[in-house]
């Protein structure tokens, strides 16, 4: 039996606690972004009031304080995703900026005229655009790999477009516009059978269940803090480090150089080498604590309290009349998007948010699956791990609401 207690989870979220436009709170938006713990925001107060200074250049006791923070949080992040070495954990600005190192790097190194990447067709736009902007530089050509009325991968389709040209696998873990998981181990091994490295988009799907890189085995896996209940403007690349080292330079400045000349530059060692300039310090503290708060709940339990709070909220909105869930898979995880009726997705949008209902309208940076469902819009209601059934109650409680001033 779960010993996770979401009224006390609850209470370690001081946003929640507010009424909006008369009415208490109800925030159904966590895919977009997740709230924060005051565990978080203490820790963050806490590395401003206390240690701040610029990491891995002082001498003095505040930087070594930072260094030590810094490279701490590094450890949390290796430790979270089981990679093997916390030289393989690289920090960056999130998922989007994760995804553009790797096409940039490994990418550009890797990548020349007539070969293929292959993605999926339910690609956020953060895991399409990087590769296609590297097609037209490279003379690449950009595969797909089709998604069915379900929002499942076809899977059939996989092994004919892994092809001898293919020089990269992305894929997502968790569709943000479906909420479908989808089977990143199965594609990996098939890939890897090849030897074509996999890159996963991992923004939605470390939030729900434990992840382990080493047990999934694909070669880059991105992720961002502010959806794993930390600060905005941090995330994390994790590259196996047999694939980071021959890789080059993402960006230039200081701290990814061991030395300059006017005549040579002898670059840092993996990860320093791909995180030029001042980090986000605070950032990576506050990621820390957000992973450290998480294994306090424990994932598995998290785990538990996000299949049941989804099989309750699915079977609540398919009681709505009208109402159409755009993304059936069998595997889902926080994410319930879906239709009204004729009603337009921004229109229920409004409506709910005059109820203090919080959610998300539109292509949700995922225009290719929605013109595969043959919609410009959805409407995406997206659990996390403080959600509880009174908010899902709410949410039906609204969109009947909505039907009523539609009639």
């Amino acid at each position: 039996m779960s010993t996770f207690d979401v009224q006390r989870v609850r209470q370690d979220f001081p946003l929640l606690h507010q009424e909006v436009r008369g009415r208490p709170l109800v925030y159904l938006d966590s895919a977009a972004t997740a709230q924060k713990p005051q565990a978080v925001i203490d820790a963050i107060v806490r590395f401003y009031q206390h240690d701040n200074a610029n990491v891995h250049r002082g001498v003095h006791v505040l930087s070594e304080r930072a260094t030590e923070a810094y490279e701490g949080a590094r450890e949390t992040v290796r430790g979270f995703l089981n990679a093997r070495d916390a030289r393989e954990i690289v920090f960056v600005r999130g998922t989007t900026e994760a995804i553009n190192l790797v096409a940039q790097t490994y990418g550009r190194k890797h990548v020349g005229p007539g070969d293929e990447i292959l993605i999926t067709q339910m690609e956020h736009h953060a895991n399409i655009v990087p590769w296609k902007m590297l097609c037209e530089q490279t003379g690449a050509t950009l595969r797909v790999i089709p998604v069915d009325d379900r929002g499942e991968l076809v899977l059939d389709a996989v092994d004919a477009l892994l092809t001898e040209k293919t020089r990269i696998l992305a894929v997502t873990h968790v569709s943000n516009a479906l909420g479908t998981v989808n089977p990143v181990k199965e594609l990996t091994r098939r890939a890897h059978a090849k030897g074509i490295p996999v890159l996963v988009d991992g923004a939605q799907s470390v939030t729900h269940f434990p992840v382990d890189v080493q047990d999934l085995g694909c070669d880059f896996y991105a992720l961002s803090g502010h959806k794993l209940f930390g600060p905005t403007g941090i995330g994390v690349l994790y590259g196996r480090l047999e694939r980071l080292e021959p890789m080059p330079p993402y960006q230039g400045g200081g701290d990814m150089i061991l030395s300059v000349t006017m005549e040579k530059i002898t670059y840092n060692r993996v990860p320093h080498r791909f995180e030029a300039g001042t980090p986000n310090l605070e950032g990576a503290v506050g990621l820390a604590a957000a992973i450290r708060y998480l294994q306090a709940l424990g994932l598995d339990a998290i785990a538990e309290h996000d299949r049941a709070l989804m099989a309750y909220a699915t079977q609540a909105l398919e009681s709505v009349p009208g109402l159409r869930l755009v993304g059936t898979a069998r595997e889902k995880a926080g994410v319930l998007s879906f239709t009204l009726e004729d009603i337009h997705p921004h229109d229920v949008g409004t409506i709910l948010d005059r109820e203090g209902i919080c959610i998300r309208t539109g292509h949700h940076c995922a225009q290719p699956v929605m013109q595969h469902f043959k919609l410009p819009a959805t409407a995406r209601a997206s659990l996390a791990l403080y959600n509880m059934r009174e908010d899902v109650d709410a949410l039906v409680r609204g969109l009947h609401k909505v039907r009523e001033v539609f009639r």
